[in-house]
């Protein structure tokens, strides 16, 4: 017999031994189906709500609700929430080159908040896991940091394979304060501003107490307190305009 024949021979019968091995494991393994996926369409809205002016969809997930489902399940969510989001941002950006209004935009709102009070619930669990294996949080550690604008911010804190006076990647990225005279001035502005805006907010809610204390003389002051615990009560119905000549329809 040739060599020929022979390594001939060898391959067919490997040929076989695998289609046999083929076949055992097709027998063995159950029926299974993929999604059907339509591609880019898949970033684009059903036909159906394409020019309507309102699109109706549901309230979002509340953490309670998903506290309750499997990693696996949150999982699948966050990719189902994935999806949506981008096909919403997709059709918001093709309505505003179309100059159409986009309908129903508080679905956006909606998935976004889904979606954070997911990363909630995973959070929650990952700090419960590493807290029970390692006595420790898991997460990176935090400090507090200035930026450039004199602007506080909590900085991330990781390991780096370059010393921080050699990174200058690093230098460029991560730019901490340094006393300057115009930021200076920026920051009392700044500051002068956010007083003056939390003053007028101050100032609104006390006068809506009193509107609400002269409309309905009878209600809950617990109930008051709670819902405005910055405003003084008794200083409110102390004040000239509660009472006044407001008859309640």
């Amino acid at each position: 017999m040739s060599t020929f024949a022979k390594i001939g021979g060898i391959t067919r019968l490997l040929a076989n031994s695998s289609i046999s091995k083929v076949n055992n494991t097709c027998k063995l393994r159950s029926l299974s189906t993929t999604p059907c996926r339509r591609e880019l369409m898949e970033f684009f809205d059903d036909e159906k709500n394409w020019g309507v002016q309102e699109v109706k969809s549901g309230r979002s997930w509340k953490s309670d609700e998903l506290r309750l489902k499997s990693n696996t399940d949150l999982h699948k969510l966050w990719y189902v929430l994935l999806k949506e989001r981008n096909m919403l941002l997709t059709m918001e950006e093709e309505c505003k080159k179309e100059t159409r209004l986009f309908p129903s935009p508080e679905r956006l709102d909606k998935v976004e908040d889904s979606m954070k009070n997911l990363e909630t619930v995973v959070r929650e669990r990952n700090k419960a896991y590493h807290l029970l294996e390692t006595g420790e949080k898991g997460e990176r550690p935090r400090k507090l940091e200035t930026n450039v604008l004199g602007l506080h911010y909590k900085y991330k804190m990781s390991e780096h394979p370059i010393p921080k006076h050699l990174n200058t990647k690093w230098k460029k990225q991560y730019e901490f304060y340094k006393y300057d005279k115009e930021v200076e001035m920026f920051r009392e502005k700044l500051n002068e501003k956010n007083y003056l805006a939390k003053k007028k907010q101050h100032r609104r809610e006390f006068n809506h107490v009193i509107g609400l204390l002269n409309r309905f003389p009878n209600m809950d002051m617990e109930a008051l307190k709670q819902q405005y615990p910055e405003v003084d009560i008794e200083k409110a119905k102390n004040s000239r305009k509660y009472g006044g000549h407001f008859e309640p329809k």
